[in-house]
């Protein structure tokens, strides 16, 4: 069995102005930043053997902070990068997410579809579970892989995830996912 323990990036000068980084690096904020210090300890107490993150700045800062000083390998995977809205990176979240849901198999203008971005994750989940298959590993990511996560390993609708949402964790417990190589990634 593959455990996977998923977190989101620490909080973002984007997230704070109301911004949407989307395929744009992004920074930490200070706040963001003295976050992913405070739930450290907590996150390397999880027992993870690797820690997998997006290639985008904030969540390498991220996983760059929870795990300094520690001999856990953070490997990065573009796979895991939130979807790309194309011409709407780096707009205001109340017009990125407002409609999430036409875009569920329409790209963004110049991006990809929420199905694409979904695609794009379970690739990366098929070939963890070829290597780390009796391991516990955390991700390190955006809400792509949060909705690919609770849609291809716990079964919810894609269609409700992006209308519902998911409730935000501020904690580092995360959400924590298990399959194996005969779970099917829908």
């Amino acid at each position: 069995m593959t455990s996977i323990l998923l977190h989101m990036h620490s909080i973002t000068e984007d997230n704070e102005a109301g911004r949407a980084t989307d395929w744009l690096p992004g920074r930490l904020s200070e706040k963001g930043r003295a976050l992913a210090r405070e739930l450290a300890e907590g996150r390397r107490r999880a027992g993870a053997v690797a820690v997998f993150t997006s290639d985008l700045q904030r969540a390498v800062e991220t996983a760059a902070l929870t795990f300094a000083d520690t001999s856990t390998p953070v490997l990065h995977d573009w796979r895991l990068r939130e979807c790309d809205f194309g011409e709407l990176n780096g707009a205001p979240t109340t017009l990125v997410h407002g409609s999430r849901l036409d875009f569920l198999d329409r790209p963004y203008p110049g991006g990809e579809s929420w199905r694409e971005a979904i695609e794009r994750v379970r690739l990366f989940l098929a070939d963890l579970r070829l290597r780390w298959e009796s391991d516990r590993v955390m991700v390190i990511s955006h809400s792509a892989a949060l909705y690919a996560s609770h849609h291809l390993l716990a079964g919810v609708p894609l269609e409700q995830l992006l209308t519902e949402g998911i409730p935000w964790q501020d904690d580092w417990r995360g959400w924590e996912f298990t399959f194996d190589s005969r779970t099917a990634l829908l």
